[in-house]
């Protein structure tokens, strides 16, 4: 599984995460889940929902900006949160992404964190890494 953490130091009204994945698939699930956890606490999510979820861009960082875009708009327009999920990334121009989204109906017993609005363009990284790729994503909160 990969890494991510906050950076402290970007901005006030954003939320910068940096990311680390052995592959590019494990680097889109990292990211998937370093969202969650901003949004709410995984632990208080009841799994009751499974998306499959397809999404095609012409570069790589774009696909990954349309995949934290897509789990943004799925958290505005239906209240769902996903707290698992399996990624496949393939191509190279256009680039595609399918996944498989587990999660649930955020509800009174979701332990709420962070509201974020749009992932940014600001400091926006993708980039291979000694062992692998890593990203930084600004997200608006």
């Amino acid at each position: 599984m990969g890494s991510w953490r906050i950076a402290e130091d970007v901005a006030l009204a954003d939320c910068a995460v940096d990311l680390e994945g052995a592959d590019l698939d494990d680097l889109f699930e990292t990211a998937a889940l370093a969202l969650l956890s901003l949004m709410v606490d995984p632990a208080t999510v009841t799994v009751t929902v499974e998306r499959d979820v397809a999404l095609e861009a012409e570069q790589l960082d774009l696909l990954l900006y349309d995949w934290i875009s897509e789990l943004i708009f799925l958290k505005d327009r239906d209240r769902c949160v996903f707290t698992r999920c399996r990624v496949r990334v393939t191509g190279a121009g256009p680039c595609r992404l399918e996944a498989r989204i587990e999660g649930g109906s955020l509800d009174a017993s979701t332990a709420l964190g962070a509201d974020p609005k749009a992932l940014t363009l600001h400091q926006f990284a993708l980039a291979r890494a000694e062992g692998g790729w890593r990203a930084r994503l600004v997200i608006d909160l």
